[in-house]
C-alpha cells in the first residue's frame, strides 16, 4: 500500500508538469486555433533561463523562478508577433511545420548557448521529506503539486474574474465578433502566447528538482503533453491537466507495476481506449455534423 500511494504522488507531480505543458498547448489552440509543437521547447528554454539566473547569477530561487517567467512572457508575445502571426490563414499543415521547425530551432539554440550536458537547479524543495507514519514523501514532488494547484486556481481567477480574461474568452470563442465589440484580438493573442510561455516556464522550473534539463527535454515531455491535452479534450483547460495527470500516473504505476518496455506504451494503448469510447476527450463537446 505503500508503494502505491509514494507512486501516485510521483505520477501525479510528473502529471503536474505534462498538465501544465498541455495547458499551453490549449490556451494556445482556444486563441488562434493553432497546434503549437514547440510548446515543450519554451518549457525547456524556460527551465534554462531559471537556470542561468539562479546557478550561474546565483540570484535567489524565487526572483529567479519570476524573472524566468517574465523573461519567457516575453520572449512569447515575439515569438507570436515574429513567426505565428505572418502565417495566419495559411493552411494548418504549414503552420504546424512552422512550429515544429520553431522547435528544432530552439532546441539547436539551447545546445548552443547552455551545452549538451544535464543540468540541476538546486530549489528550497530539493532536500527533505514528509513522514506520515510508515510513508515517506518528498518535498520536491509535493511542492509540484501544490505549485500547479496554485497556478490553475490564478489562471481560472483571471480568465473569469478580470476585464482582460473576459476578452480572451471572447476572442478564442469568435475572434471576428470580438473585433467588432471592439476588443483589441491581435493584443489578446500575443498576451496568450505570453501567458503559455510563462505557464510553460512553471513548468520547467517546477520540473528541475524531479529531473535534469537538457536540450532535448522539452520534445520528450512535449510528446507527453500533447496526448495529455487530447485526452482532456483539446479545447478544454481543466481538461489539459486532468489529463496530464492521468498520463503521469498511468505512466508511474506502469513503470512500478508492469514488465519493462510498458511504462512508456501505457498512456498511449489508455488514450487510444478513451478515444474510442469518447472521441472529443474527457471533457471535450460533441459536435454532430448533419450528412
Amino acid at each position: 500500500m505503500l508503494d502505491f500511494v509514494q507512486q501516485l504522488v510521483s505520477g501525479v507531480a510528473l502529471g503536474c508538469v505534462y498538465g501544465l505543458i498541455a495547458l499551453g498547448f490549449v490556451l494556445v489552440y482556444k486563441a488562434t486555433e493553432v497546434v503549437n509543437f514547440a510548446q515543450g521547447d519554451l518549457m525547456m528554454i524556460g527551465g534554462f533561463f531559471a537556470f542561468t539566473f539562479i546557478g550561474m547569477m546565483g540570484l535567489n530561487y524565487w526572483i529567479g523562478f519570476a524573472g524566468a517567467v517574465a523573461a519567457m512572457a516575453l520572449f512569447g508575445m515575439l515569438t507570436e508577433r515574429v513567426v505565428v502571426r505572418p502565417i495566419l490563414g495559411y493552411p494548418q499543415f504549414s503552420i504546424i511545420m512552422v512550429t515544429i521547425g520553431l522547435g528544432y530551432f530552439l532546441r539547436s539554440i539551447a545546445g548552443m548557448i547552455w551545452g549538451t550536458d544535464d543540468l540541476k537547479i538546486e530549489t528550497p524543495f530539493s532536500q527533505g521529506v514528509l513522514r506520515i507514519g510508515s510513508l515517506v514523501l518528498a518535498y520536491d514532488k509535493l511542492s509540484v503539486i501544490a505549485a500547479t494547484m496554485i497556478l490553475c486556481t490564478l489562471l481560472w481567477l483571471f480568465f473569469n474574474k478580470t476585464t482582460l480574461g473576459t476578452a480572451m474568452r471572447a476572442s478564442s470563442e469568435n475572434m471576428l465578433a470580438a473585433y467588432y465589440m471592439g476588443i483589441p484580438v491581435k493584443r489578446v493573442v500575443s498576451i496568450v502566447w505570453a501567458i503559455s510561455a510563462a505557464v510553460a516556464t512553471c513548468a520547467g522550473v517546477l520540473l528541475a528538482p524531479i529531473t535534469f534539463i537538457h536540450s532535448n527535454v522539452g520534445l520528450v515531455l512535449g510528446l507527453k503533453a500533447f496526448p495529455a491535452a487530447v485526452l482532456g479534450g483539446f479545447g478544454s483547460i481543466p481538461g489539459a491537466v486532468v489529463g496530464g495527470v492521468l498520463i503521469g500516473v498511468i505512466e508511474s504505476m506502469a513503470g512500478f507495476y508492469l514488465p519493462e518496455g510498458w511504462k512508456d506504451v501505457a498512456p498511449y494503448v489508455v488514450l487510444l481506449a478513451v478515444l474510442l469510447l469518447k472521441p472529443e476527450g474527457l471533457f471535450g463537446h460533441h459536435v454532430r455534423k448533419k450528412v
